[in-house]
C-alpha cells in the first residue's frame, strides 16, 4: 500500500475507535435504542438520493439492514447502557471476526485454518477472562449485550457474502433506510424520555449523532470501501486491529476508563486471537494444483 493510502487507513481506524467516545456522550443524552435508530436516520438521508440502489435486491437491503443495523446497534448501544465500558466495548465488538469465522464454516462452507481455530480460541479464553471482571461490577448484562453486537456484525458479514454485491458503500447507504423503523417501535415499547431529549437538544447530542452518522458510518467506510476496491482484502483487514486500540485509548484518556488486572490480561488475549484470525495467510495451492489451474484443458473424448 502507497503511505497515503497506509495513511488513510490508519485514519479511518482512528475515526472508528473514537466513535465509542463519541456513542457514550449520546448516551448521556438520549435513550440507547433512540440514539441509534437516529444514527442510521443521519446516514440514509439524504445519502439515498444521490447514491442509486442499483442491483442491490431488497431482500438482501433488509437482511444486512437488520442484523447489522438494527440488532447490532441495538444491542450495542444498549449494552454500553448497562455498564459496559467503552474501552472494552470497541474490543469486544470486534470479535465478529471471529463469529464470522464460525458462521461462514457452518454458512459456505469456508473451513478455516489451524491459526485461525486457535484466534477463536485465545479470544473465548480472553472474553471469559473479561466476563470473570465484569461480574465483580454487576454488567456481565452489558458484555452479553456487545457479543450480541458482535455476532449480529457477523450475520451481516455472512448476508453480504451470499448476497454477492460489487458495490459494498451503496448496500451500506440502502440498508441504513431499514433500522430506524424497529429502533424506534423498539424506543417507544420499552424507554422512556424520548421527548424530552428531543426537545432539549445540547450540541453534544447534535456533535454525537452527527459523527456517529455522517464520520464514522458514511466517511469511514467510504474509505473502507475505497481501500478494499484498491487492494485485496488481506492488506487492508489487519488495519482493523487498530481500531479497539484507538478505541481503548481514547476511552481511557477522554472517559477515565479504567481496566482491572483481569480486564487487561483478557484483552490482550482478545486482541492476540484476532490477530492470529485476521492476519493469518491466504491459502496457498500446492505444486500439482497451480500446474492443474494453469494447464489448458483439453475438451472429453
Amino acid at each position: 500500500m502507497s503511505v497515503v493510502h497506509t495513511l488513510l487507513a490508519i485514519l479511518a481506524a482512528s475515526l472508528w475507535g473514537f466513535t465509542f467516545v463519541a456513542i457514550k456522550v449520546g448516551l448521556g443524552e438520549f435513550p440507547p435504542l433512540l440514539f441509534a435508530a437516529l444514527r442510521f436516520v443521519v446516514v440514509a438521508f439524504p445519502a439515498i438520493f444521490f447514491v442509486p440502489r442499483t442491483g442491490i435486491p431488497w431482500r438482501w437491503i433488509v437482511a444486512v439492514g437488520l442484523a447489522m443495523g438494527a440488532f447490532q446497534y441495538g444491542f450495542l448501544y444498549v449494552g454500553m447502557e448497562n455498564g459496559m465500558p467503552a474501552s472494552l466495548s470497541s474490543l469486544v465488538i470486534q470479535s465478529q471476526a471471529l463469529f464470522t469465522l464460525v458462521f461462514s464454516t457452518w454458512v459456505l462452507q469456508d473451513v478455516p485454518r489451524r491459526q485461525q481455530w486457535l484466534g477463536v480460541g485465545l479470544a473465548l479464553a480472553g472474553m471469559g477472562a473479561i466476563a470473570v471482571a465484569r461480574s465483580g461490577h454487576g454488567s456481565s448484562l452489558g458484555l452479553l449485550l456487545v457479543i450480541g453486537a458482535a455476532a449480529s456484525w457477523a450475520v451481516g458479514n455472512i448476508c453480504i457474502k451470499l448476497a454477492k454485491v460489487s458495490n459494498g458503500f451503496r448496500l451500506f447507504v440502502w440498508m441504513a433506510v431499514v433500522p430506524p423503523l424497529p429502533l424506534l417501535g423498539l424506543s417507544l415499547r420499552f424507554e422512556t424520555g424520548q421527548w424530552t431529549a428531543l426537545r432539549s437538544l445540547t450540541p453534544l447530542g447534535i456533535g454525537a449523532i452527527l459523527y456517529t452518522g455522517l464520520i464514522a458510518s458514511l466517511l469511514c467506510f467510504g474509505f473502507w470501501a475505497y481501500l478494499v476496491q484498491h487492494y485485496s482484502p488481506n492488506r487492508v483487514a489487519p488495519f482493523s486491529l487498530l481500531v479497539p486500540i484507538f478505541g481503548m485509548a481514547f476511552s481511557v484518556s477522554l472517559l477515565g476508563d479504567s481496566l482491572s488486572r483481569w480486564e487487561i490480561m483478557g484483552s490482550l488475549l482478545v486482541f492476540l486471537g484476532l490477530c492470529c484470525t485476521i492476519m493469518t495467510p491466504p491459502h496457498v495451492p500446492k505444486l500439482t494444483e497451480a500446474i492443474a489451474e494453469e494447464s489448458p484443458q483439453l475438451p472429453d473424448p
